[in-house]
């Protein structure tokens, strides 16, 4: 595995031919040994390399030597770099014949703005791909040993966000909070009293566990588990906030559950 540590060996030779375009690299939750060898591989033949704010540094240790690097990190309310802005400046590079890398935290596809990017590149006829990162919720989910889908339990799982672009709650909470579901709600950290409130409109118990996980695979990862109805204070006497995720696992009815795996009473598993 040395290419690990030297990603030219892996890359091509210096004579190959190179035209301009742009790849979306999914960086993980925060370690750098989340990425993908393909990623690793990308990062090593990319001319310039436009990362957000969530990147773990060492993921820069594989680009190219003599690479730009160059940071365009967004946070709410303070957007020096607004989509619209990162959606300009990676076609221009890439229509001066460059390799774009678009290095984002988590897997591009998930609540990553991936959707502007693909539309820009192609609005110019710049080839584009992306190459999946492991998102938040499957992070959390093995650092916690705590499967999202569980036979006889959940067999559905839902990501969703918890802001929406104005900033409003996403609709459809009830519909999400169905028994059987495993939810995972992102940037709900601003927006953990509202949520509360539409969960518990929707149908579900004060009681129900909440985890949440904040700072997932970093060195300074932090998760408690709460119930629904002290999600709020916990987390705030905790001090936990984002980047963090919500996981709420809505289990199966007694009812649903036994339908699931047959009449065999030791095969059930039923809400606590």
């Amino acid at each position: 595995m040395s290419f690990l540590q030297n990603p030219a060996t892996i890359i091509p030779g210096a004579d190959s031919p190179r035209q301009g375009r742009i790849t979306l690299v999914g960086a993980g939750p925060g370690a750098a040994d989340h990425l993908t060898l393909r990623a690793v591989r990308c990062l090593g033949q990319a001319d310039v390399i436009y990362y957000d704010r969530l990147v773990d540094p060492e993921v820069l240790a594989f680009a190219r030597p003599g690479a730009e690097c160059i940071f365009v990190g967004k946070e709410v309310g303070a957007h020096s770099w607004p989509q619209s802005r990162i959606d300009a400046t990676i076609v221009a590079a890439a229509l001066q014949g460059k390799h774009v890398v678009r290095l984002k935290s988590g897997d591009p596809s998930i609540f990553g703005r991936a959707g502007e990017e693909i539309a820009a590149a192609r609005a110019h006829g710049i080839a584009i791909d992306v190459i999946p990162g492991v998102t938040a919720a499957s992070a959390a989910a093995a650092s916690l040993c705590q499967p999202l889908t569980l036979r006889g339990v959940t067999d559905r799982v839902v990501l969703a966000t918890a802001t929406c672009c104005t900033g409003d709650m996403p609709s459809g909470v009830a519909e999400m909070a169905r028994p059987g579901t495993s939810l995972v709600f992102y940037m709900a950290m601003n927006q953990l009293d509202a949520l509360t409130a539409q969960l518990l409109l929707a149908g579900v118990s004060p009681a129900q566990q909440v985890t949440v996980a904040a700072n997932i695979s970093r060195p300074d990862e932090r998760a408690i588990t709460t119930t629904l109805a002290r999600l709020s204070q916990d987390c705030r006497a905790a001090q936990l906030r984002n980047p963090a995720i919500l996981l709420i696992e809505l289990a199966k009815l007694a009812g649903e559950a036994m339908a699931q795996v047959g009449s065999d009473p030791a095969k059930v598993v039923c809400p606590a």
